[in-house]
């Protein structure tokens, strides 16, 4: 079951990690995308800082979650990016709802699973 943990978790970290380089880097290609989900774009891209803030902190969540002994760390950084990208799916693109979704289950089962380390936040 650990073997298992961890490539669910490496795999989940790896597609942050990549996600979060596109953004500085640009190497994936960018599919065609309707009038309205190019003027959400354009809003994003003109506030300078949001993209490097959120590619950054894909990065820093990607490697933290690969790592058992930071995943708990991880899995709350990753969160409030991982809402964003499931309330963008919602809103915009519901044909990406299933691989958000698996990610957020994954997300849900990391936090469930290091619920006693949170404890402490909590009291």
């Amino acid at each position: 079951m650990k073997a298992v943990k961890f490539i669910v978790c490496l795999l989940f970290g790896l597609m942050f990690i990549n996600a979060g380089s596109d953004k500085f880097l640009h190497y994936m290609p960018m599919p065609e995308l309707p009038a309205e989900l190019l003027k959400v774009g354009e809003a994003f891209m003109s506030i300078t800082w949001l993209m490097p803030l959120v590619g950054s902190i894909e990065i820093l969540g990607g490697v933290l979650f690969i790592i058992p002994k930071t995943r708990a760390l991880g899995a709350i950084v990753i969160l409030p990016v991982l809402v964003g990208i499931i309330l963008h799916n919602m809103t915009y693109m519901p044909s990406g709802l299933g691989i958000a979704g698996i990610l957020f289950l994954i997300e849900l089962w990391v936090i469930f699973d290091n619920r006693e380390k949170y404890k402490t936040l909590l009291t």
